[in-house]
């Protein structure tokens, strides 16, 4: 039956820090005594879910969990089951990183299997490390080599940010505009967003420490409280990196405020220089006897000149009331 089975990956840890692949027919003939089996497996494919459904052997509680579409970071005991659902940084191409991609696991002392829909590179790394001999030697292992290297990838997308955000900053005073408004904005939904799963992430590594497995040894709840104060700070960064992306709004805004000010200061300025000129021109151009200047040639230049000397008092009473 479990021919309808196509992993992703399907391994036999040595305990050596090596894994050798297994082929359907032969995780059909696992035994516990031949090693840790660790299966990979994409929940969206039709025989993953039909063998984890109906051959797995695990509690029905335990295949909801690997199949549900919907997760949030959490770490739960089954019997003898140890369930994590965790979050990784979406590092594939053209991908964001807050769109961070989700890894479904239930383990055992002698039996892993994980779930997922798209690739998670820290994954990959493990893989790579098995290849090379330096992998995880069982599950416990696998569990602090796993979220590792998840904490390591969100510390460098955090240093990202933060390098980003260092830059805009200086921009800001140097050349604000609407371009970087907006990059300050997907800045800041970015660091939201990623605190949003970093937070239920590290309480469920705090959970792990608490849970009563044999096989959760007391240097594997160690090493996983090194990477839960790790994770902490990372938390701690975003939320500073939260608040100077408010404060760069912020200045965006006052200096967006400021240079509306400035210009509406000189179009009053400019209505403040024009208006004694439009009230005298419109008297001046009403259709009734008695105009002054009407029956004179030179009547037309001695106005220009009396405007222009209107004009240069205005302006010397602005700069000596220090409006200019």
């Amino acid at each position: 039956m479990t021919l309808e089975l196509n992993p992703l990956h399907a391994l036999l840890l040595d305990g050596q820090g090596g894994a050798q692949p297994l082929t359907p027919a032969q995780v059909d003939a696992w035994r516990p005594e031949q090693g840790t089996l660790w299966l990979h497996l994409d929940y969206t494919d039709t025989g993953s879910r039909t063998w984890l459904e109906q051959h797995s052997g695990l509690p029905e509680l335990a295949v909801e969990s690997l199949l549900a579409e919907n997760t949030r970071p959490r770490a739960a005991v089954l019997n003898e089951y140890l369930l994590l659902a965790l979050r990784g940084v979406n590092t594939n191409p053209g991908a964001d990183p807050e769109d961070m991609v989700s890894i479904r696991l239930c383990l055992s002392a002698n039996r892993i299997i994980s779930t997922r829909k798209r690739r998670l590179m820290s994954i990959t790394r493990l893989l790579d490390d098995l290849q090379q001999g330096c992998g995880p030697a069982n599950s416990a292992e696998l569990i602090v080599q796993l979220n590792d290297r998840l904490v390591e990838r969100m510390g460098t997308t955090v240093e990202q940010l933060d390098d980003a955000l260092s830059e805009l900053e200086l921009d800001l005073l140097v050349q604000p505009g609407g371009e970087m408004r907006q990059a300050v904005r997907t800045l800041r939904r970015q660091t939201i967003s990623l605190r949003r799963y970093y937070a239920p992430q590290r309480d469920a590594f705090n959970q792990l420490q608490g849970e009563r497995l044999g096989w959760l040894t007391l240097d594997t709840k160690l090493a996983l409280r090194e990477i839960s104060d790790r994770l902490l700070r990372h938390i701690e960064d975003l939320d500073m990196l939260r608040e100077r992306a408010a404060m760069a709004q912020e200045e965006l805004a006052s200096q967006q405020g400021e240079q509306l000010n400035q210009r509406m200061y000189v179009l009053s300025i400019i209505s403040a220089v024009f208006l004694p000129l439009g009230f005298l021109t419109g008297l001046l151009g009403i259709n009734v006897g008695g105009i002054p200047g009407a029956d004179n040639d030179n009547a037309f230049v001695l106005f220009l000149v009396a405007l222009t000397l209107m004009v240069a008092g205005l302006f010397w009473l602005f700069r000596r009331w220090r409006w200019l």
